[in-house]
């Protein structure tokens, strides 16, 4: 098994993230793009010591960027939504 450290890069905080968790018990993270559901479940299991019902995946594109007249490219990332036990919740995101 990964390293879930590894798995589990940082928490997400947007407005849509933040609604998502106030209402629902759902939090988001950003992954590790190698990860898959089940890996990414146990990774926040036992960083945060809480119980996840669901996860879902989502693939994001990185934005094409310019400086001046030369172009790049963020690179890609992948999202995961985790949708918690009730009563559970996860003090990193706690007063935001």
């Amino acid at each position: 098994m990964k390293d879930p450290r590894k798995v589990v890069r940082r928490p997400v905080m947007t407005e849509k993230a933040v609604e998502l968790k106030e209402k629902e018990n759902k939090y988001c993270f950003e992954v590790s793009r190698d990860a898959n559901r089940i890996e990414i479940k146990a990774a926040v299991e036992e960083l945060f010591k809480v119980k996840v019902l669901s996860v879902r995946v989502m693939n994001c594109r990185g934005k094409k960027r310019r400086m001046g007249r030369f172009e790049g490219k963020r690179p890609d990332w992948r999202k995961a939504v985790c949708k918690l036990r009730e009563g559970d919740k996860i003090e990193v995101f706690e007063g935001t």
